[in-house]
């Protein structure tokens, strides 16, 4: 008789006769399109690292025209003539699609090839759709980023423990229409009762489009550049 560990390890699930049982790895195709913004003096060859920001729109500027990533965030200030000590990365999401998180590691990991990218300074900020891809992105790689501003958005907040070690400053309206403003309170409420490093700027009487004064000042960036891993 087989010991009772290997008769264990024999047994397989007892399915219905028109039952099947899938077992194996899967692999995807993806495809990312992305604004590259450059600091001033910066050089391929030379030793200098820079920190990177990676910025997420919202679901109005998905498609395959890069021009419209530029409504709006950072690439709107850089698109204003405005300088930024960082490498500013602005992927665009296909049409009908959501942010994938498997896709935009795979997108990070080629920047990190192709540019002088000081990876202890790596930075996410979203808008609304962008803004739940900040949380999701975020928690799906804990240890990537330095710091993480999501505005407007949200997520699954049973997963925020995952990123307590991680600074996070969230920001949203609370007169907004679009995304209501307990889709971001519920994850800063969850991450703070994990024992996470996050604060919450809520924008009285603010609509959904509180990023363009956001992003227009300093304070979002200068925050952002004080973290390291």
């Amino acid at each position: 008789m087989l010991p009772l560990l290997a008769a264990a390890l024999l047994q397989v699930p007892q399915l219905p006769k028109d039952g099947a049982t899938f077992s194996g790895r899967v692999l995807k195709q993806v495809s990312v399109s992305y604004l590259v913004s450059l600091p001033e003096g910066y050089d391929p060859q030379g030793d200098k690292s820079y920190p990177v920001l990676v910025f997420l729109h919202g679901s109005g500027e998905r498609g395959t025209d890069l021009n419209l990533v530029r409504r709006h965030g950072p690439p709107k200030e850089v698109a204003k003539g405005r300088k930024f000590p960082f490498i500013i990365i602005s992927p665009q999401c296909p049409d009908g699609q959501w942010w994938d998180v498997d896709a935009l590691g795979g997108m990070i990991k080629k920047v990190e090839r192709d540019y002088k990218i000081d990876r202890r300074r790596e930075y996410l900020t979203g808008i609304s759709m962008g803004g739940y891809g900040a949380w999701a992105w975020a928690i799906a790689e804990p240890r990537r980023f330095a710091a993480v501003a999501p505005i407007c958005g949200g997520g699954d907040d049973s997963l925020v423990d995952k990123i307590r070690t991680v600074p996070v400053w969230a920001f949203h309206g609370d007169a907004d229409q679009s995304v209501p403003i307990a889709e971001d309170q519920k994850m800063v409420d969850a991450l703070q009762d994990a024992g996470g490093n996050v604060k919450f700027t809520v924008v009285k009487g603010g609509q959904h489009d509180i990023w363009s004064d956001i992003y227009a000042g300093t304070e979002i960036f200068d925050w952002l550049l004080s973290h390291r891993r």
